[in-house]
């Protein structure tokens, strides 16, 4: 039974990491309706300028805080030359124009700092620790401290600030949002900074994990089934589906593995998704279909 349990918190402790991906959509989509696929470039972009400016011998620090100004400047356009001028066309068109823009940033990255892969040190250890008996990865606690802590901030941003109650009259109504002054550029301009700070945060993680190369955008399609099970307006959501499809994945993989000869993790998520996509379209914490002004 401790070797369940054990396996159990691993799996929950790896699905933060998917979270942090997903909780990025999850901002744009909520805010504007837009499914980002550029999401995954853009934790791509951060990580490779975060390593790129450390390798250069800048300081920690000093790289992590230019880093999150380059994130946010690259948002603001994003959301200025992209979005804004496709105001009032269909979803589709957005997605495909996201989807373009993936491949713009991934160049753009490649030409300006290279395609070798790259090493991220973030001085977190990835080594084993044991709790009541089982044992855990260090790497994969903080990692989940780090999810905590963000959610807990951007729950305070959206729930407690008046721009949180801006968002969410954009979120509920963007025709009556406008009626009432709110100044729809300006919100979506802070969503896509904020995003861009988020995919920073997810970037760092993951290229501390699995090293900084351009696999690294491909996360993104991890974080699919976890917007299906968890909703595609929640942050909440994201955390829930995250911790369901790591959990999902690594019993899955222990228990049901060996009967079919392994492999399992690269696609059981998406199994998963699909008995969600029959059970409960909107996924557990999802709403109706966000409608553009």
């Amino acid at each position: 039974m401790t070797f369940f349990f054990e396996t159990l918190l691993g799996g929950l402790l790896a699905g933060t990491m998917y979270s942090l991906v997903a909780i990025g959509f999850v901002l744009i989509y909520k805010a504007s309706g837009v499914f980002n696929f550029a999401q995954g470039a853009m934790l791509l972009f951060a990580a490779l300028t975060f390593v790129s400016l450390h390798d250069q011998g800048v300081p920690f620090a000093l790289a992590l805080l230019l880093t999150v100004v380059v994130m946010i400047i690259g948002a603001l356009l994003i959301e200025r030359l992209v979005l804004r001028p496709l105001v009032n066309r269909s979803q589709i068109t957005l997605f495909m124009a996201t989807l373009g823009l993936s491949f713009i940033i991934e160049g753009l990255a490649q030409g300006l700092m290279g395609s070798q892969v790259r090493a991220l040190d973030l001085g977190i250890d990835d080594v084993p620790l044991f709790i009541g008996g089982m044992m855990v990865s260090q790497f994969d606690l903080i990692a989940a401290a780090t999810a905590i802590v963000l959610v807990t901030v951007l729950a305070l941003l959206f729930n407690k600030t008046r721009i949180g109650v801006s968002l969410r009259a954009v979120a509920d109504d963007t025709t009556a949002a406008l009626s009432i002054g709110i100044n729809l550029n300006r919100i979506w301009q802070i969503v896509w900074a904020v995003a861009g700070i988020v995919g920073l945060v997810a970037g760092l993680l993951w290229g501390a994990r699995q090293g900084v190369q351009f696999s690294l955008s491909l996360v993104v399609l991890k974080a699919l089934p976890v917007l299906i099970i968890g909703g595609f307006t929640s942050i909440g959501g994201a955390i829930v589906g995250g911790l369901i499809v790591g959990a999902a994945e690594n019993l899955a993989e222990v228990y049901i593995g060996p009967l079919i000869g392994g492999g399992i993790t690269p696609w059981f998520a998406y199994v998963l998704a699909l008995a969600f996509l029959y059970i409960r379209p909107a996924g557990l914490f999802g709403e109706r279909a966000i409608e553009r002004v």
